[in-house]
């Protein structure tokens, strides 16, 4: 024989149907995150497209800009000497000192940072920003902790 229910009382009741609201309180919050995160993923891939795209079309619009400047000044250039030839030959050899120099301040700048005194301080910089990190890490966990 079946044996009689016993009636459950009244704050039981309530209590499991709020337990259950919760639980589905906290999965709707979960998936609407979920969903928030996935939206601002896209977002980022599309952004890094675009910023692909316009820093590739930043670099062409630079290098056309350049080009036609050098033009204008190899055509002043021939006009105020007279010869296609000299204008060119001149024009090679104000590239090349401009080359030589950004090569020389490339060297001097690279020698700069290899000097003890600087790598110490990059050193000094290094060790500055991971305790900084680390202060921040350990102060996150410690408001993280209950009390």
């Amino acid at each position: 024989m079946a044996e009689p229910e016993q009636p459950e009382a009244p704050g039981d009741s309530r209590l499991l149907d709020e337990l259950a609201r919760l639980g589905r309180g906290i999965k709707h919050l979960f998936g609407a995150q979920l969903g928030l995160l996935s939206a601002e993923l896209g977002l980022a891939r599309g952004a890094i497209a675009w910023l692909l795209l316009t820093a590739l079309c930043t670099i062409v619009a630079a290098v056309g800009s350049g080009l036609t400047a050098l033009a204008l000044v190899g055509v002043a250039l021939a006009h105020w000497l007279g010869s296609w030839t000299w204008a060119l030959a001149v024009l090679f050899l104000v590239q090349l000192v401009v080359m030589l120099g950004c090569m020389l301040l490339f060297r001097r700048c690279l020698h700069w940072m290899s000097l003890p005194a600087t790598r110490a301080e990059w050193r000094s910089m290094l060790q500055e920003s991971r305790a900084r990190a680390e202060e921040r890490i350990r102060r996150a966990e410690q408001e993280d902790t209950p009390s």
